[in-house]
């Protein structure tokens, strides 16, 4: 036994020695039990939890268990130092530490992943390892809410339609309150029960979850009760017409304050700003060419003041479109003058 470079040899070799060796570590073992470790990543995880460490050149350094007579912490140092200790083996460590044998099923979220298995252990070491196929659902279900919460709901299968209804209803959240449902993370995990079953309780792994529909779970909380959900459409619509005859799709990205981005001639004659829920949409008005020629949420005061510059700036750069002097009572088009036949 020994903590130094003069080691027993045999404990170099992983072997528990001579006989005075055996009983050595017999005795340290069952004298400080929770001073038994094993050897893992260059030191000893000792059944305590704490981690502990031989000197270079010790003939103890690499024996797969060992039995910590003595150790102490130098100043600076993350893991115990070994003073004195005995080669055992695995028998030994069980026999010294049974009190704090355990075996149990472990199923936990990891590297992406549910990981199910079975693990016997000593106190903080890790004996056997095994696959767990048959896992308890309430085990599974508990690891995948982990990974919802780790890695997010990005994890469920998200069309577009899925994620818009996501933002229209954080938007009809904002700006009217109940009964319009919170979709934020926190919100949604604290009512998982309610819009993630019964697909959640039936997953078994993260393809399970890529295949649920976010968007169908989302609708089971729609306040279908006292039939406001009826309202969905009205109040926040996933598209808008706009006075030449498009229906353009509004952006709820935002929720304090959605975006209509239309082409700017398509927005001619129309006095007052777009409004959805009371509230004025951000209209982006675009160039022929689709890019933002000016952004404003008062059309009104756009036509008197704003569009003037505009126009100066773009009426020559695209001359097969109408740039009429007074836009708040032209037609308007999302067609070129050759189509309007001027």
């Amino acid at each position: 036994t020994g903590g130094g470079p003069a080691g027993s040899g045999a404990a170099g070799s992983g072997a528990a020695g001579s006989g005075a060796d055996r009983a050595a570590g017999v005795i340290a073992a069952l004298a400080f039990p929770e001073r038994v470790g094993r050897w893992a990543g260059g030191s000893w995880l000792m059944v305590s939890g704490t981690r502990a460490e031989a000197a270079e050149g010790s003939a103890l350094r690499g024996c797969e268990w060992l039995a910590v007579a003595a150790a102490d912490r130098p100043v600076g140092k993350g893991h115990a130092r070994v003073r004195l200790g005995a080669v055992v083996d695995e028998d030994v460590a069980r026999l010294a530490g049974g009190a704090l044998l355990d075996g149990r099923d472990e199923v936990h979220w990891g590297d992406g992943e549910v990981v199910a298995r079975r693990v016997e252990r000593l106190g903080a070491v890790e004996l056997a390892v095994r696959p767990l196929p048959d896992a308890a659902p309430a085990l599974v279900r508990g690891a995948l809410l982990a990974g919802l919460r780790q890695e997010g709901f990005g994890l469920l299968r998200w069309s577009a339609e899925a994620d818009v209804l996501r933002q229209r209803l954080a938007f009809l959240r904002l700006h009217l309150g109940e009964p319009w449902p919170d979709v934020s993370d926190d919100a949604l995990h604290a009512r998982v029960d309610e819009w993630l079953e019964p697909e959640l309780g039936r997953a078994r792994r993260r393809a399970d979850l890529a295949r649920i529909d976010a968007g169908q779970a989302l609708a089971r909380l729609l306040p279908w009760a006292d039939g406001t959900a009826a309202h969905l459409d009205e109040l926040a619509p996933e598209r808008i017409a706009v006075p030449s005859g498009s229906r353009i799709r509004i952006d709820y990205g935002n929720p304090e304050q959605p975006v209509l981005a239309v082409k700017l001639q398509e927005m001619f004659g129309l006095h007052e700003s777009p409004a959805v829920a009371g509230m004025p949409l951000l209209v982006h008005l675009l160039s022929p060419a689709g890019r933002p020629a000016a952004v404003t949420a008062d059309l009104a005061s756009f036509w008197q003041d704003g569009y003037r510059g505009v126009r100066a700036e773009l009426r020559g750069r695209y001359p097969k479109h109408p740039w009429p002097e007074d836009p708040a009572t032209a037609e308007p088009t999302r067609h070129t003058n050759a189509r309007l036949g001027r």
